[in-house]
């Protein structure tokens, strides 16, 4: 069951467009700015990274923005203290946590769904939490009327349907096994699971792991109903991280962002 900001984007025609971002990256106030910034580029949800010492599914650059923000004393709580920040300032569209296993024990499965729902959160994406184990999470977060989005990678059509049924908000399914990373090229049998994960799904499929430029954005969309979008748009925080530490120049670099953002996304129309 999803939650009604869920409901309410998901439930539309307009594709899904979802970017990755890393919470405290490269600080707090700046993840806000940039946070309302992906909204004003046409971002239909926020998928909010919690920066982690040993993120398993993650790539260099995604890993970089980690250390970055934990450098500057991010913590899976401040993190979450976020969002009601952002929601203050306007934010409307829906944020999903991206966390991993370890954390979320040691905070407290409990203790994080019901905060979550309290600051205004839609869900949570938990790249290391297999199907078999993911029931009573997905329960709790039920309970909550928060979403648990799974993620679903090529395997056996019998495996395809049960993730699919489980997975709440919409279904993410990973392009190519491996971490996250900008990629040149696809596998093209890519583009038959994602079909094979479409029939069976009853929720919108978006896609990940990879989606760097437009092109690529409106590839995937022809086999999905969205993208989501994270180490270009971290390289591109990356990139732009003095500036946007700068509250002088901040504006500037946002302007950057919501340009490279506002092309993923467009193209999701073509």
């Amino acid at each position: 069951m999803a939650t009604k900001r869920m409901k309410a984007v998901t439930g539309g025609d307009k594709p899904l467009f979802i970017p990755f971002i890393t919470a405290g990256d490269p600080s707090s106030a700046a993840t806000i700015d940039i946070a309302l910034t992906l909204q004003k580029a046409g971002a239909s949800i926020l998928e909010l990274g919690i920066p982690y010492s040993d993120p398993l599914a993650d790539g260099p650059t995604i890993q970089a923005a980690s250390k970055r923000a934990l450098k500057h004393g991010m913590s899976l709580e401040k993190a979450l203290k976020l969002v009601p920040q952002m929601r203050e300032r306007g934010l409307t569209i829906p944020v999903i946590i991206f966390t991993y296993v370890n954390p979320l024990m040691q905070y407290g499965e409990k203790r994080i769904v019901e905060e979550a729902a309290n600051y205004g959160i839609d869900g949570f994406i938990v790249p290391d939490l297999p199907y078999e184990e993911s029931g009573d999470f997905a329960e709790l977060c039920n309970q909550f009327n928060l979403s648990l989005v799974l993620l679903v990678a090529p395997t056996s059509k019998e495996r395809i349907v049960k993730i699919a049924e489980r997975s709440q908000g919409f279904l993410y399914c990973v392009s190519s096994l491996g971490v996250t990373g900008a990629r040149a090229q696809f596998d093209p049998r890519v583009y038959e699971f994602l079909q094979t994960v479409r029939k069976a799904s009853t929720i919108p499929t978006a896609v990940g792991f990879g989606i760097s430029t437009p092109e690529q954005a409106s590839k995937m969309r022809q086999h999905s109903d969205g993208v989501v979008v994270g180490s270009a748009l971290v390289s591109k925080i990356g990139e732009l991280e003095q500036r946007l530490l700068d509250e002088n120049k901040r504006s500037e670099a946002l302007l950057e962002i919501e340009r490279l953002v506002s092309s993923l996304a467009e193209s999701e129309d073509q």
